[in-house]
């Protein structure tokens, strides 16, 4: 079976509680979530199963970026955070996307690091190999990475 998922791992000199926070705040979630110079300018966050993640990005030269809203799957505190684009809040299915578009379930999971910090850990999961590759060529290790890194300083500040 082909590998359909991207991960990326960093460790956050901050504590378990603090970078939860940072993952479901809607307020702290649009400090990090985008990599500069890219913006959050919207950001909605029901941290509940069915709830809404909807993430709203300006991108210098290009304007507004919109997904739409998806729909969170797993919200267990301080311990992962699961949404996916393929559903609409309260689990109904979302549109298919434009062509070039690809649905994608994202998978963040944190674990207490022996020092105090926390293990954060960030997956995407695609139905297929075209959506895997688009979304690498897109970028994910830098702009993930960039976004990782961005909610590394904001949790260590808090």
């Amino acid at each position: 079976m082909t590998d359909l998922t991207l991960t990326l791992s960093r460790d956050i000199d901050a504590k378990l509680e603090t970078v939860w926070r940072c993952l479901t705040d809607a307020d702290l979630l649009a400090r990090w979530f985008a990599p500069a110079p890219v913006t959050v300018t919207k950001a909605d966050l029901e941290p509940t199963p069915g709830g809404t993640f909807h993430v709203v990005m300006h991108v210098p030269g290009m304007g507004e970026m919109d997904g739409g809203a998806g729909c969170i799957l797993v919200a267990e505190p301080e311990v992962r955070l699961v949404w996916t684009s393929a559903l609409a809040p309260g689990f109904g299915p979302n549109p298919a996307p434009d062509e070039g578009q690809f649905h994608f379930t994202a998978k963040f999971e944190l674990s207490a690091l022996e020092n105090g910090g926390t293990r954060y850990t960030a997956t995407a999961l695609h139905a297929d190999d075209a959506a895997r590759a688009a979304h690498a060529a897109m970028g994910f290790e830098t702009g993930w990475g960039a976004a990782a890194d961005q909610l590394a300083d904001l949790a260590a500040s808090l």
